[in-house]
């Protein structure tokens, strides 16, 4: 009888978890006995949001340029992202001393951008409603002889992201449940591995908006599935298609998907900001929002959330959560 390994290792997550030892934040878990008195359950809040360039995409990143060989890394990096990721790598190439090329969408966030550039890295634009970001960062790095790193596609990069429910686990002891955010799975395929590479019995269930459902439908098809560039307030989970290499693990390690709207990620929104005082992006939020709208059904007595970003300027953060929005 033969087995076949996941592309993606609890020893791989923890070997991530070495490399950004001292690089990356060990970011807190937060508790609120008003947040457990309204669902029932014992809430751990693990607050990515603290992480460097404000998400958790920097531990992937970094995990991923760090392994490159001298000669590939002093030749430059590229990726393609609506923004953290974008903020992670250019943040990584700046530690590693190399250069980053980011291909973003045109309609990205003005403060995503602003970082990303304050990171030292080049912005080349495309409209994400007509253009093709894959093919065009990789044509790019093809010109200019760049290593692509993906924002999810590639194993070092989810074992990094990995590390976050690692960290969680390692601090809460066993869970009940997990809830992260999915957009192209790269972060609930490393949290999946590393929680029930520690604790088999952990449910794990992904939080999708409405309206970029991709994943649960492809979980239900038994098939990749695409649908149409989603519009929602959720850019970080603005994806039309899970990743491959996502899927493969994700297909085998989730115990299922929900969805939330947008009304209901900003209501979320404002519950951290006006009850827990933290700040969440949309995407950061969606967990949050699939807790208190119950979309899990009964909670279990022991529950984990990923709050997987906070990047949001003031200005939008007012447009989505003030009075009217």
């Amino acid at each position: 009888m033969t087995t076949t390994t996941p592309p993606v290792t609890l020893d791989d997550v923890r070997s991530a978890a070495e490399r950004l030892e001292g690089v990356a934040h060990r970011t807190p878990v937060l508790r609120s006995r008003t947040l457990d008195a309204l669902v029932g359950a014992e809430v751990h809040l693990k607050c990515e949001n603290f992480q460097r360039v404000g998400a958790f995409k920097f531990r992937g990143a970094y995990n991923a340029a760090s392994r490159l060989t001298p000669g590939r890394l002093s030749r430059g990096i590229a990726a393609y992202s609506s923004g953290n990721h974008a903020q992670a790598v250019a943040l990584a190439a700046r530690e590693l001393g190399t250069t980053a090329v980011i291909v973003m969408p045109e309609d990205a966030p003005p403060s995503k951008r602003a970082a990303t550039e304050a990171y030292g890295a080049e912005i080349v634009t495309y409209d994400r409603y007509t253009g093709d970001r894959v093919a065009l960062a990789e044509a790019l790095a093809a010109e200019r002889g760049l290593t692509l790193v993906p924002p999810y596609e590639h194993p070092h990069v989810i074992a990094g992201q990995g590390t976050a429910a690692l960290e969680l686990v390692e601090e809460t002891g066993e869970l009940d449940l997990l809830l992260a955010p999915v957009g192209g799975g790269g972060l609930i395929a490393g949290s999946a591995t590393a929680v029930k590479g520690t604790h088999p019995a952990t449910r794990v269930i992904g939080v999708e908006p409405e309206a970029g459902d991709d994943t649960k439908r492809s979980l239900e098809a038994g098939r990749r599935v695409g649908i149409p560039v989603p519009r929602t307030i959720a850019d970080g989970q603005a994806l039309h298609t899970p990743g491959e290499l996502t899927f493969s693990l994700n297909r085998r390690l989730l115990d299922g998907i929900v969805l939330v709207g947008d009304d209901e990620i900003r209501d979320a929104m404002r519950f951290a900001f006006e009850r827990l005082k933290i700040v969440l992006e949309p995407s950061g939020a969606t967990p949050l929002a699939a807790l208190l709208t119950g979309r899990t059904g009964p909670l279990p007595p022991r529950v984990g959330l990923i709050l997987s970003g906070g990047n949001i300027d003031t200005e939008r953060f007012a447009r989505l959560c003030g009075p009217g929005a």
